[in-house]
Order: structure tokens, then C-alpha cells, then sequence
């Protein structure tokens, strides 16, 4: 039987790629845990298209 946890899988999207006007979208997959880390997260990763580091945050 599988183990469950409070871990779960969140999609982060650049915020600053929106605004840009480029085509495409820069997203990373994550895990977080749930019970540790109820509000969404915001984490600097980077960006190819726009070739530098930018906020991603958390979407559905």
C-alpha cells in the first residue's frame, strides 16, 4: 500500500515573463510539504528565455 504523506507536487511560473511580451513560459516542478509550508511559495530560479534569475511563483 502506498505511503501517504504531506508532500505535494506545485508548478512555479515566472512572474516577470508575463510582463515581458515573449512568447512561451519559463515553469519548474517542486514538491513542498503541506503541513510545514501552508502559504505559496516564491522562489528566484532562473529564467532561459529572458536569460536571467526571476521570481516564480506558486499556480494552482
Amino acid at each position: 500500500m502506498a505511503k501517504k504523506g504531506n508532500r505535494v507536487q506545485v508548478i512555479l511560473e515566472c512572474t516577470e515573463h508575463k510582463t515581458s511580451g515573449q512568447a512561451g513560459t519559463s515553469r519548474y516542478i517542486t514538491t513542498k510539504n503541506r503541513k510545514n509550508t501552508t502559504e505559496r511559495l516564491e522562489l528566484k530560479k532562473f529564467n532561459p528565455i529572458l536569460k536571467k534569475m526571476t521570481v516564480h511563483k506558486e499556480i494552482k
